[in-house]
């Protein structure tokens, strides 16, 4: 069914997201979801914890991109702090 932008706007019954659609953050938003998910798909599996940090860090990157743009603070203290704990993972990992 198709509503004009009036109903839209006015009505509580159609559901609407609150998050933009289309715009840079929504590709960024989807691709670094995707990244996330891959890396929770292998973590765990033994010989590919690089691989599970590596895209961790993608996806959190991404998302922290997301939190930036959409200026989220909860986001932007999640992702920020998240990506420097795989960051610090990476450099321990690498240094041993």
């Amino acid at each position: 069914m198709q509503y004009n932008k009036e109903e839209l706007k006015n009505s509580t019954r159609i559901f609407k997201s609150a998050t933009p659609k289309f715009d840079v953050s929504w590709y960024i938003k989807w691709t670094a979801s995707v990244f996330v998910l891959a890396a929770m798909s292998i973590r765990g599996v033994e010989g590919l914890q690089m691989y599970d940090l590596m895209f961790s860090i993608i996806g959190v990157a991404g998302w922290l991109v997301v939190s930036i743009l959409w200026k989220d603070r909860a986001l932007l203290v999640l992702n920020g702090v998240g990506l420097v704990f795989l960051l610090r993972t990476v450099a321990t990992t690498l240094m041993s």
